[in-house]
């Protein structure tokens, strides 16, 4: 059963993010957003393909009308302002990739670099792969070109298949429990407090502006719980994506103890690529999953960096 969503073309503002509701090709009302509301930004554009159920308050370096980059994004369906769909199996990667040439197509980008997150990577690598013409380069952060879930729990070094089990079951179990859970979730406070402690914990490290992280884990947290398990385990199912179809330039920037997408993965993928004669290359941070908002200068500087090689 679908959401409600508002009308196509519904413009909302705030602070330096604006939001369009526009039509995807199967029907389904997915909110787009971009950080360039007044066509101010002097910079090239980029695509971002956002980590899984993410938006755009996790990325606060990229709001900042001095950062360079005009981004386009939306986000997920069922998430933030986005419609369910009415088959609610389309939310894979290819339903993914449809939402991506749609914003592409609303705000008149023929060809563009694409920045992916997490998941996100998955949605870049796949729209690259099917429509090459309308990419001009990847800049893949932790995250992998296909069967994300086997390279989860990386710094634990599980075999690929027990990591896949592991992680896919948990998202199982989190899709049946999610209504009971849900209320409680609501209801957790997100400050700079829970960022410290959280910042302990190892899955996510010391952030330099918690109370900007803590704006995108709120709004994280609004979307239910099963229902974003049914996202991740929809998106699990995403093969590797055939390498030797890649051929525009690509930057893979991993984080040595990313839980949720192995570096060695990521690194490996980068040297296939080099090995093929392709222009790829890849950094490892010091860093967790979020090591955008660990490392936002040093994330920002390798993203103006790669896409200065290619102008």
């Amino acid at each position: 059963m679908s959401t409600s969503a508002p009308r196509p073309e519904q413009r909302v503002r705030s602070a330096s993010i604006a939001f369009r509701d526009i039509l995807s090709d199967d029907g389904t009302h997915v909110r787009a957003w971009t950080n360039d509301p007044d066509g101010a930004i002097d910079g090239p554009t980029v695509v971002l393909c956002n980590g899984l159920g993410t938006n755009p308050h996790l990325w606060p370096w990229l709001l900042d009308p001095d950062c360079g980059v005009r981004v386009v994004s939306w986000n997920h369906r069922g998430v933030g302002g986005s419609e369910r769909p009415a088959d609610p199996k389309h939310v894979e990667i290819e339903h993914f990739v449809q939402d991506g040439l749609s914003v592409m197509d609303h705000f008149g980008v023929d060809s563009a670099v694409l920045m992916g997150w997490s998941m996100g990577v998955n949605t870049a690598f796949e729209l690259t792969y099917r429509h090459p013409e309308r990419v001009r380069g990847i800049f893949a952060m932790c995250g992998v070109p296909g069967d994300t879930f086997a390279t989860m729990l990386g710094p634990l070094h599980l075999p690929r298949l027990l990591a896949r089990a592991v992680t896919v079951n948990a998202c199982r179990v989190a899709k049946y429990a999610g209504w009971a859970v849900n209320p409680l979730v609501r209801r957790l406070p997100v400050n700079a407090t829970t960022l410290a402690l959280l910042g302990r914990t190892g899955f996510m490290f010391r952030v330099p502006d918690p109370e900007a992280a803590a704006v995108g884990l709120r709004e994280f947290l609004t979307t239910p719980v099963d229902w974003y398990a049914h996202l991740a385990i929809s998106t699990s199912r995403h093969p590797r994506v055939r390498l030797s179809r890649i051929e525009v330039p690509t930057m893979f920037v991993a984080a040595t103890w990313d839980v949720l997408a192995g570096a060695r993965d990521m690194a490996s993928a980068s040297r296939r690529l080099a090995a093929s004669g392709k222009d790829s290359r890849y950094v490892e941070l010091r860093g967790s999953h979020f090591v955008q908002l660990e490392q936002p200068e040093r994330v920002h500087g390798l993203l103006l960096e790669f896409l200065g090689g290619l102008s």
